[in-house]
């Protein structure tokens, strides 16, 4: 059955106008004291405790999630004036991103009272750094041939298996996994998948690098072997864990974040360019600035519709394909618009530079929050075409 796209035509209301002041004036406060460089793509300083503790101290850690679990209780459009000021900014957000993206609303929804009021709180102080658990060796973005498997055992699971492309596992404090606890039926391929809330530190479980062209990494393997989970780390419904899955995916694949982790070659390509360019520069850039400012609206969009209450999966995963194109051939159409620039343009080094780490890191935009083979098919059953 199709379903019935929509993408309503939202915009900012004026408290997240005031916010976004707030935002720059801290993030410009930071970069002042040299807590971090926004011109600088190729860092590694996308994980830093100190700055992740500051933005929970400010309450935009969690800040959509019930106040007794250290939220502040305001709107999906307010956290996404947050991320998109971050994401712009090029701020070292990698401990508490995903905890607060996605892993928190999973534990709000999902978990034990135990586990939510001692794990949720830590989240938003900025403390907790979680990985996502999904994708498998010979299996990808395909969950329904997730094959690790949680076994049950006397007050828990046993898991044993490996996870792969797991993004942050190598600082993460928490992962939360998908395992399969029975198999798959004929009539309901979805059947027998769980997800655990994961302690990192478990006994059993290695966390092998996975690197990049750039010679940096942040995806990971990630083995278990015989790791032990306790009863009350299971969440939601043992093996009917699909839905919740492609629930969580709706907040990992729509926000500014899925368009903008390639921003650096827009703003320096600008710089390059310069304040008078030639007409075929300008043409270009009118184009990319439309672009990106149409994967924009989308995406707020989706940030209304989660504020709402609903679960707009595919209008995610247009938002994901879309903006994950945009990203890979943005430092092509840069390079190519700056043909003509003169040599000694302003920033001119560091342009080259940016686009270097940009094309580099292409490959990993497709398989972060799902291939653009798995997004196409979602969507395609969304219209119906499948």
């Amino acid at each position: 059955m199709a379903t019935e796209l929509t993408f309503d035509p939202l915009r900012l209301p004026p408290e997240c106008v005031a916010l976004r002041r707030e935002v720059r004036a801290f993030l410009a406060e930071e970069i002042e004291a040299g807590t971090f460089n926004p011109h600088q793509a190729d860092n590694d300083q996308g994980y830093s405790e100190e700055f992740s503790r500051k933005v929970g101290a400010r309450g935009w850690i969690g800040m959509t999630w019930p106040k007794p679990y250290g939220g502040r209780e305001r709107s999906f459009l307010e956290r996404y004036v947050v991320t998109e000021e971050f994401r712009v900014a090029n701020a070292p957000v990698r401990l508490h991103f995903i905890a607060d993206r996605q892993s928190g609303p999973v534990l709000l929804k999902y978990a034990s009272e135990r586990v939510k009021a001692d794990v949720l709180p830590r989240i938003c102080r900025g403390e907790v750094c979680f990985a996502i658990g999904m994708s498998e060796p010979n299996s990808g973005s395909d969950l329904f041939a997730a094959s690790t498997r949680a076994t049950k055992t006397d007050g828990g699971w046993l898991v044993n298996g490996t996870k792969v492309w797991t993004s942050n596992a190598h600082h993460a404090h928490y992962m939360i996994g998908l395992f399969r606890t029975s198999p798959a039926t004929k009539e309901n391929r979805r059947h027998g998948l769980t997800q655990f809330l994961v302690d990192m530190k478990t006994p059993g479980i290695t966390v092998n690098p996975i690197y990049q062209m750039t010679g940096q990494h942040d995806f990971n393997e990630v083995v278990f072997q015989d790791a032990f989970m306790p009863d009350d780390h299971v969440l939601g419904e043992v093996d009917g864990a699909w839905k919740q899955a492609t629930s969580e995916l709706a907040y990992e694949r729509s926000g500014p974040e899925r368009f903008l982790e390639t921003y650096y070659v827009l703003t320096e390509l600008v710089r390059v360019l310069g304040e008078k360019p030639d007409i075929r520069g300008a043409e270009g850039l009118g184009r990319l600035v439309a672009q990106v400012h149409a994967l924009r609206r989308m995406s707020v969009s989706v940030a209304g519709m989660l504020h709402a209450g609903k679960e707009p999966v595919v209008e995610a995963a247009i938002v994901k394909d879309l903006g994950t194109i945009w990203e890979q051939k943005l430092p092509h159409r840069a390079r190519d618009l700056a043909a003509f620039a003169e040599a000694e343009a302003a920033n001119r080094a560091t342009f080259e530079e940016h686009l270097a780490f940009a094309t580099q890191i292409a490959p990993k935009l497709t398989i972060q929050g799902g291939t653009t083979e798995i997004l196409r098919g979602i969507i395609a059953r969304g219209l119906g075409l499948r």
